[in-house]
This record gives C-alpha cells, structure tokens and sequence, in this order.
C-alpha cells in the first residue's frame, strides 16, 4: 500500500505505521561456488528485514561490481543479472531506511576508493554519532569536493563509514578498520569487502545479531542463522560483539577492536526476527510462545477461542492458548502475496473497507469471545481496523493481548518506529487505549515477562523503546534522525567551501527531488544523471 504522505507501506490500514524491520546483510567466500546466487537466496531468507531495496556486490579478485536497486530481492535480480556478478566473494544488503531516506542513492551495498583499493560495504543498524562522522570525513577531504558516493548524493551512514574505511589507501584494509571501527556509537552489524577478502564486524553492545556459518568450501556470515540453513551452511558461532573477522585465502582471523557490553535488542525476539532465528542459544519461536503463556498468566480471561494476528502474533497465541487451556484457531486470513502495491486506493475504495492484507475468517469468529494477540500496538489504527472486521464477522467479545509492553519511545538503534508524538502509549494509559481501538479488554505483558521469555539476562538486552533507558548514550547536541544529513546545509553536507556558488542543481532545485518519505534530499535526477550511478 501507499500511505498518505507518499510512503509505501503494506500494513493493514492506511496511514498506519508498524515498527519497521532493521536491515539483512550477508557475505560469504567461496571459491568455486556461485556466490552472487549464494547471497540472493541468503537476502531471500533475510528478505523480512527490508523491502525498500536490494543490492549485491561480488569480486573476482581484482575488481568489484555492484547490483543493486529498489525493490524486493526477487524484484531487483533475475538470471542475467545474477550470472554478470562472478567471483569468489560477495556481500549483499536488504534495506529499510534508518539514515538516509528511501533513494535509489542510498541502496547498499555503497562502493568507495581509489585505484590502489575499493571497498564495497552493507550495514544493519543505526549509527547515533553521524553528525560526528560527517565531520570527520570532512576534515579529510579538507575543503575538497567530496566524491564518490557521498558526492552522488547518498545521505546514509553506511556512505560516511565507507569513505573512512576507503581512506589511506596505502595501508591495510584491515589496520585502517581497526582504527574506525572503535570511533563509531550506535548499532552496527558490517559485512564489507575489498576485491581480497570478506570482513564482518559487530558493535560493541551486540545490538543487532550477526551470525557465522561455514559451507564445505568456504565461509558465510548472515544477519539471522536462518539465511545460513537455507543456504545448506552450518551455523558456527555468532560474530561476537566488538568483534571484527577477516576471511580470505589464509583462512579466518579475529581480532576485537572493542570491549563486548552486551545489550542485544529485546525486539529482535518479540517482532523483528524470523522464527527459526537462534539468538544467543534462544529459539525465536520458543521465546515468542513462552511470550503468550506469560501473557495468559498475566492476563486472564474467560473465552472461547485464541487468534493470533499473522504472522508474528501467531506463536505468542499458541503460548496463550496453551496455558489459558482456550482452544487455538485461525481467525484472519491473510494475503500471502500482498508484498508492497503501488497502487494507492482511492477514498471511496478505502471507505469501502478495502482489505489487502487481511480478512476474518466469518465462521470461525461468529458467536464467540475472541482473544486476539498482536506482537505491538504503534498508533492503535491497525488495531482498530482488526477490532472492527471483528465485529462485523459476528465475534460477541473482542479481548486483545501484546506479546510487548506498551511502545513509548523511539528506536535509535535500527528500528524506524513512529515518532513519539505519534506513539499511542505516549498519551494514554491502557484503559483508555482499549476504549480508544473498541476492545473489550486490553492486556500487555509485563517488561519483565517479555524479558524473562528470552532467556538471557535483563542487563544484556536493550528495551529503550519501552523504558526511554538508551544504554549508547545519545548525542547531547540533538543531532540525530533520520533525515540528518538531507537536511544539512550543502555547504556542510558536502564539504564545499560555503564561497562556492552553487548551482540550483547542487541545491536540489533542479526537480524538487524527495525521499519516500517526502524530504528533499538535494540530489539533481532523471535521465541526464543516468550514467553518473556507479
């Protein structure tokens, strides 16, 4: 679907926006092997984590080339794109903005050097010292008109991290990452390469996972362990954090360029991750189910069936059901194939009730006391929307059940939630949130239910969104979002000097140029800038 403001979305209702995923990355080295088909059906497997755009880089030991573009994975590549990357290494990327909006300038991987080297890099995550890094790469450009991509226009970290790691050309990729790496703050998991050899390195706090597996012919690193089963690899180890790998012809060395504080995101367990994931020895599935028996423990009510809001909400009502002894069933079907339309419903079609995503199943609802168990609430619209078909398919009570506390702060670390001004939980408590979406009743699990069905310790996850307690301390100058870097001066955002006239090109005046989600991002486009895409 096609919100409003010009944002696409595929939620239910129009206008609502649900916590959107972090990133996939994946790399691997495999000589012999078809790595460039590797790492599709990895990003494949990873494709929940990013529907704004795709891309793949791969070497053949002497140069890089570079797929990418917007779209789902399965949009961006076909067999003849595919069979044009060849080499024994590859690194690929799903993306969902966090910095830097939606442009076909900011898909990854982003590409940067010189002669002497090139460095192709992904990134899951969310750096909060950016304003810093942009700096940085200022001073080494010392008034100098900065290239490469930065200069075409990409407005993302991920293009700040590369031009530093492209930097000093004369030494090692390797030694040039060990300095860099311990001078960013934020979330990070990198897969990065140069025409060589594949690096993967984690921030310190572990915020978003990152796992290792080995092929029979080579190694593969993955942002969930389920991209490495479905490409036949064994999961080794997650890459730890504070942890860079370099894996080439020599094999696989570790080095740490920073002390592990582990703070994994909770919400990778309640939202973010596939099922079979396995974080830090947990089950994905296993902990989302344990999330429904504590919620029916917590919150009990007397009913006749338990649903479960596809896909996530599912393993929670199993858990729910199971320990309430109320039978489990299906209540909504959903549209397997509604991906991202771009076709916005017109008013009348939406006054109409159009349903793209998803519809009650009528004789399995009418009649009974439902409970319907979701994994957040954001803005309360789609829950409204849910509670409605409800009861219009003849369900006499409606008791919904949030496998999360309630959502009162924003993400910085990776995950594009709603602004806090528009985060329901922010203005009104739960009683009149229930009456606010026409529930029955309305339960969420307790912070501590939701953390103790983890099994891992409550010091070693990060629950900001629900505590406001971010463990990376945020910038004290406020600079920080996502649209950081768009909305800079271009004097600043490129490292000119502020004498220089600039052209309304430089501008971005040339065809008023926005981002999906309608910022100008000052970058001239259309056809006369074609061949200027690297």
């Amino acid at each position: 679907m096609t919100r409003g403001d010009g944002r696409l979305s595929h939620d239910l209702m129009p206008g609502e926006n649900s916590p959107q995923d972090a990133c996939g990355v994946f790399g691997v080295w495999a000589p012999g092997e078809d790595v460039a088909k590797l790492t599709y059906f990895g990003l494949y497997a990873l494709q929940h984590r990013g529907q704004e755009s795709a891309g793949i880089a791969t070497s053949d030991g002497e140069s890089i080339l570079i797929y990418k573009d917007m779209g789902l994975v399965s949009q961006v590549f076909d067999e003849s794109s595919l069979s044009s990357l060849r080499g024994h290494l590859a690194i690929g990327h799903n993306r969902y903005s966090t910095t830097g909006g939606s442009t076909w300038e900011n898909a990854q991987p982003t590409l940067g050097g010189s002669e002497e080297r090139t460095v192709a890099l992904a990134h899951n995550g969310n750096l909060i010292n950016t304003a810093e890094l942009r700096d940085l790469v200022d001073e080494q450009h010392a008034g100098r008109k900065i290239g490469g991509e930065i200069g075409r226009g990409n407005t993302s970290d991920t293009a700040l991290v590369t031009a530093l790691l492209s930097d000093q050309p004369e030494r090692s990729l390797e030694d040039v990452a060990l300095e860099v790496l311990p001078k960013l703050r934020g979330a990070f998991c990198f897969v990065f390469m140069n025409e060589q050899t594949l690096y993967a390195a984690r921030d310190p706090q572990g915020v978003r996972p990152l796992a290792l597996g080995r092929l029979e012919r080579g190694w593969v690193v993955a942002s969930e362990t389920a991209a490495l089963q479905t490409i036949g690899a064994s999961v080794v180890r997650e890459i730890e954090p504070g942890e860079l790998i370099a894996i080439d012809e020599n094999g696989l060395r570790s080095h740490k360029f920073a002390e592990a504080k582990p703070k994994g995101c909770v919400f990778e367990y309640v939202y973010l991750a596939r099922p079979d994931a396995v974080i830090r020895g947990r089950v994905v599935h296993e902990a989302r189910v344990e999330m429904g028996r504590q919620l029916a423990r917590e919150h009990p009510v007397e009913a006749d069936l338990v649903i479960g809001v596809p896909e996530s909400g599912v393993p929670a009502a199993t858990g729910y059901a199971q320990e309430a002894g109320i039978p489990f069933g299906q209540g909504f079907v959903k549209n397997a194939y509604v991906g991202r339309t771009f076709i916005q419903p017109s008013q009348t079609l939406r006054q109409l009730g159009i349903r793209l995503k998803l519809n009650p199943l009528e004789h399995a609802i009418r009649g009974r006391r439902i409970v319907v168990i979701d994994d957040s609430i954001v803005r309360g619209n789609t829950q409204r929307a849910q509670i409605r078909m409800l009861r219009e398919a003849g369900a006499t009570e409606i008791h919904v059940r949030i496998s999360s506390p309630p959502v009162k702060w924003p993400c910085f670390y990776g995950i594009d939630f709603a602004t806090r001004a528009e985060l329901v939980a922010n203005g009104l408590d739960t009683e009149a949130i229930r009456a606010s979406i026409g529930a029955d009743s309305l339960g969420y699990i307790s912070e501590d239910g939701m953390i103790a069905s983890t099994d891992q310790p409550a010091s070693e996850l990060c629950s900001a969104c629900f505590t406001g307690d971010y463990p990376i301390a945020l910038p004290e100058d406020g600079r920080i979002g996502k649209h950081l870097l768009e909305t800079l001066p271009i004097e600043l955002r490129t490292g000119h000097d502020a004498s220089i006239e600039h052209t309304p090109a430089d501008r971005g005046e040339v065809d008023g140029r926005r981002d999906a989600d309608g910022v100008n991002v000052g970058v001239a486009g259309g056809g006369s800038g074609a061949l200027l895409h690297p």
